[in-house]
């Protein structure tokens, strides 16, 4: 992988399922206007598909990761990405944005964007949008951003960068699901790659509160009672530890506020 990249070794995905024909517009509005060229992937919508979905799917081991039943839509979500990824692999571009149909760029996300590929040799992947990032560690500073990595939770997958031989790699580990896929991803210190978010974030999500996912207003969504939810207590305590352990390990524990090189 070349420390540098730029827009021309971009491919660009973005995942929409077919009903969601105003998403698509909406998101086809934002890249037209940036001057980004993108190909659709059509979404696995997860009601359509769970009998097969679940065949790919530990749903004893999602419970206990995430304190919930698995539904359709996170199998969807998961199985989504993780073919995205596979196109990725099987292209012949040498980093991937991928991007979800919901997402709200902000008028610097080309800067980032920019700012991001020519930092390539300090990221594997790195976010440009979150639901949670919580515990930031500063890598260095790219232009005005800060490139973090996070010893909490940092989920949300919405607008993220990835490189291919990191695609190749986590693809041979990605199945049985055993969590959402955000979730899975920030398991980094298992999967050891460098997981990094680029703040401020250049980008937010806008689902209107209605999710093929989750449902309106987080409807699908139904948590185990509190002593159910344990093991998932547990785990989750004991990630910000393995976390952080990793962080330590790769000397990336205690923030940095220098400039990254952004070779040329």
């Amino acid at each position: 992988m070349a420390d540098t990249l730029t827009r021309a070794d971009l491919g660009i995905w973005l995942i929409n399922l077919d009903r969601d024909a105003d998403r698509l517009a909406g998101m086809q509005t934002q890249l037209d206007a940036m001057g980004l060229n993108y190909t659709r992937f059509p979404a696995i919508y997860g009601k359509d598909n769970a009998d097969e979905l679940a065949k790919r799917a530990d749903a004893d081991a999602y419970a206990r990761n995430m304190g919930s039943p698995i539904l359709p839509g996170k199998m969807g979500c998961y199985a989504s990405h993780v073919a995205v990824w596979e196109a990725f692999v099987a292209s012949d571009h040498k980093v991937a944005l991928i991007l979800e149909d919901d997402v709200v760029f902000h008028d610097d996300f080309l800067e980032s964007l920019d700012l991001a590929l020519a930092g390539a040799a300090h990221w594997d992947t790195v976010r440009f949008n979150c639901i949670r990032a919580k515990m930031p560690v500063s890598q260095g500073k790219l232009g005005n951003y800060s490139l973090n990595a996070y010893i909490g939770p940092f989920t949300g997958n919405a607008t993220y960068l990835l490189k291919k031989d990191v695609a190749r790699r986590l693809l041979l580990n990605l199945w049985p699901q055993t969590r959402a896929f955000d979730h899975e991803l920030n398991r980094f210190f298992r999967h050891d790659f460098r997981q990094f978010g680029l703040e401020p974030f250049s980008s937010h999500v806008d689902d209107g509160n209605v999710s093929s996912i989750t449902g309106t207003g987080f409807g699908l969504v139904k948590k185990f009672k509190w002593y159910k939810r344990l093991p998932h207590y547990r785990l989750k305590a004991a990630n910000y530890f393995r976390r952080a352990a990793w962080l330590a390990r790769k000397g990336r524990l205690l923030p940095k506020n220098k400039k990254l090189d952004l070779k040329n």
